[in-house]
């Protein structure tokens, strides 16, 4: 279904077209892109949305809202679209037949499962402009046997945080348990966002081994739920777990419907941790939403000098000690250090707007397209 421009905004120029999914729960990368319009709006560029709904996709309607745009925009990958492939490709090569701008924002490449990269390949072939949050996607797309001179002409975008702290957080079952075990004197380790293999799990879990071990009694917590049919990783997590007798150590949370009840999880951790094969990249969202909690983010560092001279917001925060870099190949106990060195320091949450940090976006992609 289109939205159309009001009124008030049928003396500006074409808008920009913007193809989003129909998916619940809504994903990451359908809540940047929502964001982001309302930021292009904002900044006086009229918007308009097709929402592309499985088994629903009408060629007719893609061709009249394609005609009546400048410029036709996808984030990838977008899970909703998982039943509704033909629709992204056949409103970008409509835009290429009408001379429209075909600009495809792509938030990361070589952590998807290949069938996924094989159904993305198209659009990115039919695109005139390939947008991407980080350098490191940019190697990755580089390396692609198919399409990898495309890398070539990409361009860098701000990524803004995926969730903003609200006025006020929520008690939840949840956060009671997690408070009662601060008050026991355990160390609660959190972990945020999807979870899927490329942010190894499985690394959280030898390094809540490695603090009970030790006798730290930890509580660990990931904030998030299991990506379905990836790879199996739920059962292989649970059979790990089992493995190192961390049952009455590890939760998840599954499916947290509001920011007030997730900044009430948030709240009470003592120290987050994420073990990346990649380093921290400036594509990483989820660490921006938890450095909101005012506790320490303990990261792998990046592997690229140049990862955040796009995003100068973001290397604040690391420069700052927001973010703790943990070495690249260090093992469970190094972050279990870092871990505990993190539980003493005071809890400061810092001032973050992510009206602004989208503003950063907007302006960017503004720029891009002239």
């Amino acid at each position: 279904m289109t939205q159309r421009p009001g009124p008030e905004e049928t003396s500006l120029p074409s808008p920009c077209l913007h193809l989003v999914g129909t998916g619940h729960p809504p994903c990451g990368i359908g809540d940047f892109a929502a964001h982001l319009i309302e930021a292009l709006r904002h900044d006086g560029m009229p918007q308009e949305v097709l929402a592309l709904e499985p088994g629903h996709v009408s060629f007719g309607e893609i061709w009249r809202a394609v005609g009546r745009s400048h410029a036709v925009i996808a984030n990838l990958p977008l899970v909703a679209w998982k039943r509704a492939l033909a629709g992204p490709p056949a409103a970008f090569a409509m835009a290429l037949l009408r001379r429209r701008r075909r600009i495809a924002i792509l938030h990361e490449w070589g952590g998807m499962h290949r069938l996924r990269r094989l159904v993305l390949r198209p659009l990115l072939l039919l695109s005139d402009t390939i947008v991407l949050l980080s350098p490191q996607v940019r190697d990755e797309l580089a390396a692609d046997p198919v399409i990898g001179r495309l890398a070539r002409g990409a361009v860098m975008m701000p990524l803004p945080p995926n969730i903003a702290r609200p006025a006020a957080s929520a008690p939840s079952a949840l956060s009671e348990r997690m408070r009662a075990a601060r008050d026991q004197g355990r160390l609660i380790l959190g972990h945020f966002g999807s979870i899927y293999p490329g942010k190894q799990p499985e690394a959280i879990l030898d390094i809540a081994a490695s603090l009970k071990a030790r006798g730290a009694d930890p509580l660990v917590v990931f904030i998030g739920s299991f990506i379905r049919a990836s790879d199996g990783i739920e059962e292989i997590f649970w059979n790990k777990v089992a493995a190192l007798g961390l049952a009455e150590t590890v939760v998840v949370s599954g499916y947290v419907a509001s920011s007030e009840e997730l900044f009430g999880l948030f709240d009470e951790v003592d120290a987050f941790a994420y073990v990346l094969p990649e380093g921290l990249t400036a594509r990483r969202a989820s660490v921006l939403a938890c450095v909101q909690a005012g506790r320490p983010v303990i990261v792998t560092e990046p592997k690229r000098a140049d990862e955040f001279d796009h995003h100068p917001r973001f290397h604040e925060l690391l420069s700052g000690g927001a973010i703790v870099a943990a070495p690249s190949g260090a093992g469970p106990e190094t972050y279990a250090d870092l871990a505990q060195a993190a539980a003493a320091r005071p809890t400061r949450p810092p001032e973050l707007d992510r009206q602004v940090w989208f503003a950063d976006a907007a302006r960017a992609l503004r720029s891009i397209l002239g």
